[in-house]
């Protein structure tokens, strides 16, 4: 037959295209005995070569091929071809006009669910976001059925375009139309308020949904929390831990973790220690960068005594110790010019194999200077050219401040030379004045 002769036609020989009209386009789309690859196949064939063909293909040709490679379970095939027609396509077909086409002449239930659903799919793909209100406006009414995880995947093209407000009246357009909400769709939800600083409206929300029979879980607690704790707003804190006791849901490891590292950024060391001590009443892993956490918060307000106490319990613990738990101890007892116990952990840390960096011989050097250890500091500072690091300017202003503070103005000058040699610029020397005219 003619269709079979031009199904079977090379790429680089099209000429048989001319003898196709819209009549035996539909007939070759529709063919059962044709595979819906090869139909999509001819399809693009023809669309390529529109200059052989005198006329252009019906909006009916193209949906009538999507909705057997819908069929088929060509998904992605389907979705390329709906994008074509409905997005950036020439022609390209206003939803009116291709739901109209759908619903004359598509009635199985089950590809129409299946259609419209892939449609709000590449309008929420496309941004197309009022596209999508249309299309899911329409399925409401007339009864089509709405694939959950279909609108899910628009809450989070909402979220990621900062459309919050839209996900919201969304999300409030799933509970309407009787669908069963995910908590993964609440939750999208939840962090999307949260990000935008709406985290009262969050909590409100989750409570709303209790009454739905949508129960929040742990991850979208702990996106509240972690809102919560990052902005250092303790008292809706305060009321979305209630609601978890209320609704007796558990703290898990993640949720210690972000409570921690919250209060021990704002200062609440003690009430972060006890969530520690609470973790392991519970079995469950503190890490090495939750004790690094309490020590440096200590050894913000001075309390070193705790800090070491924090120390020895890590290690009793099995809990290993790394660069920044020195660089904890290091630098907590350099600030209170207990330079002894700070050179102790020093020796310590090198005994065991972890390397000083610049950071920590940085922070030595400072405590050197104002201890009035200035050749501690001078010699330090060589060790670390030796070593390869780069010349630190606050310490080398540090060294040469307390070299000219002990008139020892020649190796101030001296300590001057070895920094414009290394690339920096003089006039960055603040200790200079007593010695440059």
């Amino acid at each position: 037959m003619v269709f079979r002769a031009l199904l079977a036609a090379h790429p680089s020989d099209i000429s048989a295209l001319s003898d196709l009209n819209p009549t035996n386009l539909h007939v070759i789309l529709s063919d059962p005995d044709l595979k819906p690859s090869t139909c999509l196949r001819f399809f693009n064939l023809v669309l390529k070569n529109r200059s052989f063909i005198s006329f252009e293909p019906h909006l009916q040709s193209y949906s009538n091929l999507i909705c057997r490679l819908l069929k088929a379970r060509l998904f992605s095939d389907a979705e390329t071809l709906l994008k074509s027609v409905s997005i950036d396509g020439n022609p390209r077909y206003p939803f009116p006009a291709i739901a109209s086409v759908v619903e004359n002449y598509y009635p199985e239930p089950k590809i129409r669910a299946k259609f419209f659903n892939l449609m709000l799919k590449v309008y929420s793909d496309s941004g197309k976001f009022d596209q999508v209100a249309k299309v899911f406006d329409y399925m409401k009414k007339k009864g089509i059925k709405i694939d959950e995880r279909t609108c899910t995947v628009h809450l989070l093209a909402l979220k990621k375009s900062d459309e919050v407000g839209l996900a919201l009246k969304f999300l409030y357009g799933m509970i309407e139309s009787g669908l069963e909400i995910s908590v993964y769709s609440l939750t999208v939800v939840i962090d999307g308020l949260c990000k935008n600083g709406e985290i009262k409206r969050g909590r409100e929300l989750v409570e709303e949904m209790v009454g739905c029979g949508v129960k929040a879980n742990i991850i979208t607690y702990n996106t509240l929390i972690n809102s919560c704790t990052k902005r250092w707003d303790f008292r809706e804190l305060e009321l979305i831990l209630a609601l978890m006791e209320k609704e007796q849901q558990e703290f898990n490891i993640d949720t210690y973790n972000i409570l921690i590292e919250g209060f021990t950024s704002y200062g609440k060391v003690e009430e972060a220690e006890r969530l520690v001590e609470e973790m392991h009443d519970k079995g469950l892993k503190v890490t090495t960068h939750i004790y690094n956490l309490l020590m440096n918060a200590y050894c913000k307000v001075g309390s070193m005594d705790t800090v070491v106490v924090l120390f020895d319990r890590m290690i009793k613990r099995s809990v290993k110790s790394n660069a920044d738990t020195y660089w904890a101890l290091i630098n907590g007892f350099c600030k209170v010019g207990d330079l002894k116990m700070a050179l102790q952990y020093v020796n310590e840390m090198q005994r065991k194999g972890i390397e000083l960096d610049q950071v920590i011989l940085c922070r030595l050097i400072d405590g050197f200077c104002k201890g009035g250890m200035i050749d501690e500091a001078l010699e330090l500072h060589v060790e670390m050219q030796n070593q390869g690091f780069g010349v630190d300017l606050s310490s080398c202003n540090r060294i040469g401040e307390g070299l000219c503070e002990s008139n020892r103005t020649k190796e101030a000058k001296l300590l001057l030379s070895t920094m414009v040699k290394m690339g920096i610029n003089p006039a960055m020397a603040n200790f200079t004045s007593s010695f440059v005219q």
